[in-house]
């Protein structure tokens, strides 16, 4: 619920009970949808680029052109409406940086080198535009679990969510991890019956312990008994070799 309500797409009786449960101050789900927010914002900053001053005129010309936006209805609280807004709110943003990326090309065609780093911007912004439309569709699939993981030895304070969705992927996010060694990584494993764990990919934390990894579909694995990350040599390994930190039934 906390990462449907993240994306703005909780209604009817489910977003009752869940801002109910915010309103009371309860700590999973407040906690849970602290990380949601917080993996969103991460994967939306992961491709962001400085763009050239040309493109930043270009956009500020548009916006001012278009005018300021709509106050939201007296209805909806502040959260709400902000919330409600988010998926509309990044997916206008990076389309319009798309759209003055397109200005930039137009006035710059005189500029090869120019020409070919604008299209390669433009390139990345239509990219996380697929990116976050998969992720709402993801959260938004009545199939995907959400799988709690939780803090072993290493690290017992530490937690994190893993949403997965076998033909599409899944999204893991933790938090209370401690800052990984040099040369060193968190891996996550995907643990199907008996057979050997398999990799779903690596990833690193911030200095508060909070990190993401985006899943993609793993060939051969549909239902996962048990997620777990690990402690492994950067770059991951074929095989977990170093010490568990997390792991989760499903």
């Amino acid at each position: 619920m906390a990462a449907v309500y993240a994306l703005g797409g909780l209604d009817g009786d489910a977003l009752t009970r869940f801002e109910a449960l915010l309103r009371a101050g309860d700590a999973d789900a407040t906690a849970a949808l602290s990380e949601f927010e917080s993996a969103l914002l991460a994967l939306a900053a992961e491709s962001a680029e400085t763009p050239p001053p040309s493109v930043k005129i270009a956009l500020m010309e548009r916006i001012a052109a278009e005018g300021r936006p709509a106050a939201p209805r007296a209805a909806a609280t502040p959260r709400r409406a902000r919330r409600a807004l988010w998926p509309a709110v990044w997916t206008a943003a990076l389309a319009a940086g798309v759209a003055a990326i397109a200005v930039g090309l137009s006035v710059s065609a005189s500029h090869d080198k120019r020409l070919a780093a604008l299209a390669r911007e433009a390139a990345t912004l239509r990219g996380e535009i697929d990116r976050q439309q998969q992720l709402i569709a993801l959260v938004r699939d009545p199939s995907t679990e959400v799988v709690a993981l939780s803090g072993l030895a290493p690290a017992p304070t530490a937690r994190a969510r893993m949403l997965w969705n076998a033909p599409a992927g899944g999204l893991l996010v933790a938090a209370g991890l401690p800052p990984a060694p040099a040369g060193k990584t968190y891996q996550l494993w995907a643990i199907a019956g008996k057979n050997p764990p398999v990799s779903a990919g690596v990833f690193v934390v911030d200095d508060k312990g909070t990190g993401s990894l985006r899943v993609p579909p793993l060939s051969g694995v549909g239902k996962v008994d048990v997620f777990a990350v690990t402690l492994e040599p950067a770059g991951g390994l074929s095989a977990p070799s170093g010490a568990m930190y997390l792991a989760g039934k499903s």
